[in-house]
This record gives structure tokens, C-alpha cells and sequence, in this order.
């Protein structure tokens, strides 16, 4: 999910659970004029708004912008390729867990049958 080669000069992220715009511009290395154009720009970014509308980043936030941060920077796709990219690793996630829900309704559906099928 994460590139790690082009994230590797990135200082670790602290156990905390909410972050302020500046310390996530210096945890992933981007301006925070960068961050609020990113949030704009990418549906899935979404940080907690709080008293006079400072932004408040949580983990997956910031795991989030590191990987558009590799994506733009790093593999050199445009700001539309990067979003199509997130997008499509979403939905190969929920094709899969479609794909699973669908394979134990199936399982399940055999074994009633086979229930059925049984002489009384």
C-alpha cells in the first residue's frame, strides 16, 4: 500500500491519536497549504474539524497522505491518476470482501439444502 522506499527519510509516526496540521507537514513532509488543497482534492481525506475549524489528522490520515504524497511525488502520477488509484485500491478491497460474504451466503445456502434434501 505504501511505498516505503520514497517514505523512508520520514520520521516514524507517534503513538498519538490526533495530530494538528503542522505536525503532519513535518511527518510527511508537505507544506500545510499542500494538505487543505489535498483535502479538496481527495474525497477519502477527511481530518476532524474542532473549535474554529482547526484540523485534527488521526493515524489513517496521515498513512493516507504519505501514500498520495509517494503516489504524486514518488511514482509521478497527476493528482486525477493518484485519485483514481485510491479509488480503485477501495474497490478491490470491497470486491473482495463482496466476494467473501458471497462465497459463506453460498456455503451456508448449500447446507440448508442438504438439510432439506434429507429423508424425514
Amino acid at each position: 500500500m505504501l511505498e516505503t522506499s520514497n517514505n523512508d527519510e520520514l520520521p516514524p509516526i507517534p503513538a498519538k491519536r490526533y495530530f494538528t496540521i503542522g505536525e503532519v507537514s513535518e511527518l510527511c513532509g508537505v507544506k500545510p497549504h499542500v494538505l487543505r488543497y489535498w483535502e479538496q482534492e481527495f474525497p477519502q481525506l477527511k481530518p476532524v474539524k474542532r473549535r474554529g475549524n482547526r484540523r485534527y489528522y488521526q493515524r489513517q490520515d496521515v498513512l493516507l497522505i504519505r501514500q498520495i504524497r509517494s503516489l504524486l511525488y514518488g511514482q509521478g502520477f497527476t493528482i486525477g491518476g493518484a485519485r483514481q488509484q485510491l479509488a480503485g485500491e477501495n474497490h478491490k478491497e470491497d470486491v473482495n470482501q463482496s466476494q467473501q460474504v458471497i462465497r459463506q451466503v453460498r456455503a451456508e445456502l448449500e447446507d440448508i439444502l442438504s438439510i432439506l434434501k434429507r429423508p424425514s
